[in-house]
């Protein structure tokens, strides 16, 4: 049960570590179809329409230093089973690494890619039963 005393937080923004984020700025720029809106050899900044902001850090300016926890993924939510389809080929004629292709999960329609530091991408349709 939430704490009623308490402000409710507003996740707006993530950061994930890259080994470069100059290439992984150039990466994600063709991937979303969206310029950084700040870029430096140590950390890039993209602000999607929503108002959610991406952070590429540095994995090795990063204070305190980052420690490898686990994975991360990016979830991207389309409309429909063909949309998860078409970005599916498109990511595939792009280089992408694939991890798993598509197919149907408890939640819905998803596939899963990754990124040049193997953080994973993963896009889905939800199936609301």
């Amino acid at each position: 049960m939430p704490d009623l005393d308490r402000p409710v937080l507003d996740l707006n923004h993530a950061i994930i570590y890259v080994d470069s984020p100059e290439r992984s700025a150039r990466f994600y720029a063709q991937l979303l179809g969206l310029q950084a809106v700040e870029a430096s050899p140590a950390f890039a900044l993209f602000v999607f329409a929503s108002g959610f902001k991406l952070g590429l850090w540095s994995r090795h300016t990063v204070e305190p230093a980052a420690t490898p926890v686990g994975g991360s993924e990016l979830a991207f939510a389309v409309d429909s089973d063909a949309e998860v389809d078409r970005l599916h080929a498109q990511w595939q004629r792009d280089g992408l690494a694939i991890i798993q292709p598509p197919l149907t999960m408890d939640f819905g329609y998803t596939y899963t890619a990754q990124d040049p530091d193997g953080h994973r991408l993963r896009v889905y349709c939800l199936h609301l039963e």
